[in-house]
């Protein structure tokens, strides 16, 4: 509620409080977006590491707070913003200065080093939560980020609709307030379950562990791997036991990586690694071709806080007397997704299990491949909407004046409706595959995708938004985006996105080929799905491994 109540209208302060042209406050949005969904990278290494992430999550949670606080007094204090401004023509007004845009600013990007380490961390402390050894905990976990998806999008519906309808009617003092006292209440909750909390102890650097990986292979590069995978080095059994790990068996995969453990006299860590250690490293190195192909899905969902919420400010918005933020579609996107999510998790995964006895239903590629085919669907939509407001708007002359066009904002629903439906696919999906394909020892790191692929989607939308808008302006062309949307060709930029969604599914779908998951830690799969086949022995006589060990 908290990050969304911020995210979901800020294109409009920008323009409205901050006088900031559409190209600018487009970017800066999706500028601060694209941080918040990278520094979750930080958070991560500093959890597996060095703090856990427990301590990660609270320590950030009292910097995402001072963000929130010192953001709601810049909305608040008359001194921090620039005066009020009744000229349509953004240019005639008083530009913020520096200091106001100082505060503002370094509010936002503060909230950003906060968010860094919550995101990572809150899920995977949840998931955490469920025994990968008991079947019945196991099964549970299949369903667990559904729901964690499911709970997160009920409180941006409630930024979306309450609290983007306080900005606009009520203020943006209490419009702000409201979502910095709801994140205080939320941390004194989560510290008050402290006690009942499995807490996983940190394992080290990540980073160095692939880093020692990938210098011993290449110092090793001309040394023959041998024939039999049990000559490479790996320690034993108990060695793992102790430190509450798992061991991994080498596998042909990235087999270049292997020579990091070929024994050649010297033990130095970045010469000589062990098994594990290297499969860890392919682990993480394999979903990166996966991680790329949800980047430009991500640009997508990029659209919903800036494109599209500018477009709702030029259509009809009146119900009555009622007139309905333009911010508030994005509710819809919230409410499709909720109701899309437990149409998945209660009707499509039973059905699909029976067909395909898998526990999941179907994979979670095949899952994340449906919710990339439905971006093809939006932008196209998108386009074709834009292309008849446009008409409408040439038809009724508004198109130089910039004055709202004679349509109903829930034209643009369809586009809304879609993307929330794509959200319970693609980005449900995509946290619980990082989650899930990551090693147990760097399962924040492996989180921490997600969050990047919406992080550095958010700066290809910047890029492409100013390339695009300086490339079409050249030789004296019109230009695609401008400040006024009516004389804009924003059809032709949603149409250049359909273009790109269809490119990026073809390279998901060439990735998805030479992809390979990983081994299951534990039977407990297995068990699952021997129980879908119909069989009466459920592997009574299966062998548990250790534990592993819980602070």
């Amino acid at each position: 509620m908290a990050y969304y109540g911020i995210s979901s209208n800020l294109v409009l302060y920008l323009t409205r409080k901050l006088h900031q042209g559409t190209v600018s406050s487009a970017n800066n949005v999706t500028n601060w977006v694209g941080t918040i969904w990278m520094t979750p990278v930080l958070g991560a290494y500093v959890a597996d590491a060095h703090l856990g992430r427990y301590w990660t999550f609270v320590i950030a949670c009292a910097i995402y707070l001072v963000g929130m606080s010192v953001l709601t007094l810049a909305v608040s204090v008359p001194g921090l913003k620039p005066p009020h401004c009744v000229d349509p023509i953004i240019e005639n007004c008083k530009k913020s200065s520096t200091i106001q845009l100082a505060v503002f600013y370094g509010a936002l990007y503060t909230l950003a080093v906060g968010t860094g380490g919550t995101k990572p961390n809150i899920s995977t402390i949840g998931a955490d939560q469920f025994d990968d050894f008991d079947p019945k905990e196991k099964g549970h976990k299949l369903s667990f980020f559904n729901w964690w998806m499911f709970s997160i999008f009920f409180g941006t519906l409630f930024a979306n609709t309450v609290l983007v309808y306080i900005q606009d009617n009520v203020g943006w003092t209490l419009g702000y307030g409201l979502p910095t006292l709801g994140l205080a209440i939320s941390i004194l909750i989560f510290l008050a379950g402290t006690p009942f909390y499995r807490h996983r102890v940190p394992t080290g650097s990540p980073f160095t562990r692939m880093a020692r990986v990938i210098v011993a292979a290449l110092r090793k590069w001309k040394v023959p791997l041998p024939a039999d995978p049990k000559e490479l080095y790996e320690l034993d059994l108990e060695e793992y036991n102790k430190k509450g790990k798992f061991r991994i068996d080498s596998t042909p995969t990235l087999r270049f990586l292997n020579k990091a453990c070929v024994k050649t006299g010297s033990t130095n860590p970045w010469m000589l690694c062990s098994v594990t250690q290297v499969e860890e490293t392919k682990q993480m190195l394999r979903m990166i071709p996966i991680l790329v192909a949800t980047f430009i899905p991500s640009t997508m969902v990029a659209q919903i806080n800036t494109l599209f919420v500018k477009q709702g400010t030029l259509l009809n918005r009146n119900i009555g007397s009622f007139k309905i933020p333009p911010a508030s579609l994005s509710a819809f996107v919230t409410i499709s997704m909720l109701v899309c999510v437990v149409l998945y998790d209660r009707f499509f995964v039973p059905i699909m299990r029976k067909l395909t006895k898998n526990p999941r239903g179907i994979t979670l590629l095949q899952r994340m491949g449906i919710g990339i085919v439905l971006h093809i669907i939006i932008m196209t939509v998108a386009s074709l909407t834009e292309r008849h407001r446009l008409n409408v708007a040439k038809d009724h002359g508004v198109v130089e004046n910039g004055k709202p066009v004679p349509l109903s904002i829930f034209i643009l629903l369809p586009q809304f409706v879609l993307m929330g439906t794509a959200d319970a696919f693609l980005e449900v999906a995509k946290i619980e595959f990082f989650y899930d394909q990551a090693p147990e020892s760097m399962k924040s790191l492996g989180t921490s995708y997600s969050m990047t692929s919406l992080g550095i989607g958010n700066f290809i939308s910047s890029f492409l938004l100013s390339t695009v808008s300086h490339v079409t302006k050249k030789h004296g062309h019109h230009g695609w985006i401008l400040n006024n949307l009516n004389a804009s060709r924003l059809d032709y930029y949603y149409a250049f996105f359909t273009i790109l969604n269809f490119l990026n599914f073809i390279f998901f779908v060439v990735m998805v080929k030479f992809y390979v998951y990983k081994a299951e830690v534990s039977n407990s799969m297995a068990i699952l799905r021997e129980s879908l086949g119909g069989t009466t022995n459920r592997i009574a006589d299966h062998k548990k491994q250790e534990e592993p060990r819980l602070k």
